[in-house]
C-alpha cells in the first residue's frame, strides 16, 4: 500500500445507485463488511453516494451503524426506542423511503428543455444518460418519504462525517456533489431526494432555485468523483453492476445483461483514473447470487429483504476473494457496538450503538 508507515491509510468508500433492491444490498453488504473485518464503514475518510447509495451513505455518515440499517431493514423490532422526532423506531419504513407515492399526472412533455436544447447543440457534451433524461416527462413521485428517512437522524443541517452527495443539474446536465466544498448549499434530505429522483419517476428537486435529479444518469457509480482526493485505498460498492463472469452464470438476458456490463464498463473506466492517482481500489458488485433476486424492477418491496440476506453472503465470497480483509486488518479495529448489534436491552447498550438522536423510553 502507497500509505507512509508512520501515518494511518486514507480510506475513501463509494457506493452506486440501484434503486431500493440496491439498497438493501448495499445494508447488507455493509454490516457484513463491518462485522467480518471490523472496520466499520462510517470511518472512512470520505463517503460518496448516488441514488440508493447517497441515502445509505447519509444514513452512515450521520452515525447509523450498519447492522442497525440491516436489521431493521430485516423487519428487526426495538421496543421503547424513538427516533429524532419522538416517532417508535418501529414505525419507521423499512425501505429506507422507498416509497412511491404519487402526487399527480405526469405531463406529455419533456422533463428539461433547457437540457435537451444543450444536448442538441453539444452532444458530446453531454452524458448520454443525462442527455435523454431531458426528454422524459418530470416524474410525479413524492420525495418526501425520503426526506423522512433523513430527517429521523438529521433533522435539518449535514451529516457529521465527510459524505458528498452526488446529483445532476436539470438545466445543464452538470455533475454536482453536494456536501464538498465548491457545491451549493444543501440540506442533507435535500440533497438525498435530488439524488434519488430519477427522473422520469420522482419529482426533481429544487435547491437553492436550482433544479436537480438522479446522479446515477451521469453515472451509476461517480468513482470518479475521488481521483484528485489522494486516499490509499477506495471500496466501491456497486449493485448496478457485475463482472461478466457473474452475468454468464446468473444467465442474463440481453437487456437485463447490456445495462449492467454497460455500468461495468463506466466502472472500470472510474476505477483506471483512481488507480493512476496512486490509490489501490476494491471493487464489490452483485453476484450471480444476488441477480437472481434482483431481477426486473428494482423498487420491488417483496424482494428486499432476500436480496439483503444473500448480499450479505456474497459479500463474505467477496472478502475471501479480494485483499480487502487483509488490508482493513491494518486500520484499528471500531467497537463492538458498531459491528454488531449488542446483547441485552437497548436502554444498556453504550452510547454510539444507537442512531443519533434516538434514545429509549423509561
Amino acid at each position: 500500500m502507497p500509505a507512509a508507515p508512520d501515518r494511518p491509510l486514507r480510506v475513501g468508500l463509494v457506493l452506486g445507485a440501484g434503486g431500493l433492491l440496491g439498497g438493501a444490498w448495499l445494508a447488507g453488504s455493509l454490516a457484513t463488511l463491518a462485522e467480518e473485518t471490523g472496520w466499520d464503514p462510517a470511518s472512512a475518510d470520505l463517503i460518496v453516494g448516488t441514488s440508493a447509495g447517497s441515502m445509505i451513505g447519509a444514513l452512515l455518515a450521520s452515525g447509523v451503524p450498519p447492522w442497525f440499517m440491516a436489521a431493521h431493514s430485516g423487519g428487526a423490532n426495538f421496543p421503547g426506542l424513538v427516533d429524532a422526532n419522538g416517532r417508535p423506531t418501529d414505525q419507521a419504513d423499512r425501505s429506507a423511503g422507498g416509497i412511491l407515492r404519487p402526487t399527480g399526472w405526469p405531463r406529455p412533455v419533456p422533463g428539461s428543455f433547457a437540457l435537451g436544447r444543450a444536448s442538441l447543440r453539444r452532444p458530446r457534451g453531454q452524458r448520454l444518460a443525462a442527455a435523454l433524461s431531458a426528454w422524459v416527462p418530470r416524474g410525479v413521485m413524492s420525495s418526501a418519504p425520503l426526506k423522512d428517512t433523513v430527517r429521523t437522524v438529521v433533522p435539518s443541517g449535514w451529516a457529521d462525517r465527510p459524505l458528498w452527495v452526488v446529483a445532476i443539474d436539470y438545466a445543464t446536465g452538470r455533475r454536482v456533489c453536494f456536501g464538498r466544498p465548491d457545491a451549493p448549499p444543501a440540506d442533507l434530505a435535500d440533497a438525498v431526494s435530488a439524488s434519488c429522483a430519477v427522473p422520469g419517476l420522482y419529482r426533481p428537486q429544487v435547491i437553492n432555485g436550482r433544479v436537480y435529479v438522479d446522479g446515477g444518469a451521469w453515472s451509476i457509480s461517480n468513482l470518479d468523483t475521488v481521483t484528485r482526493e489522494r486516499f490509499d485505498l477506495v471500496i466501491c460498492l456497486n449493485p448496478m453492476s457485475s463482472r461478466p463472469e457473474e452475468l454468464v452464470k446468473a444467465g442474463k438476458g440481453r437487456l437485463t445483461g447490456a445495462l449492467r456490463r454497460s455500468a461495468g464498463r463506466r466502472l472500470g473506466w472510474e476505477a483506471r483514473r483512481v488507480r493512476e492517482s496512486g490509490a489501490e481500489v476494491v471493487l464489490l458488485q452483485a453476484l450471480a447470487e444476488d441477480l437472481e433476486h434482483m431481477r426486473g424492477n428494482v423498487m420491488s418491496t417483496a424482494r428486499r429483504h432476500a436480496v439483503l440476506e444473500q448480499a450479505r453472503q456474497s459479500m463474505r465470497r467477496q472478502l475471501d476473494d479480494t485483499p480487502l480483509r487483509e488490508i482493513l486488518a491494518r486500520l484499528p479495529r471500531a467497537p463492538e457496538h458498531r459491528l454488531r448489534q449488542p446483547p441485552g436491552d437497548p436502554a444498556t447498550w453504550p452510547a454510539g450503538a444507537l442512531p443519533p438522536g434516538t434514545r429509549v423510553l423509561v
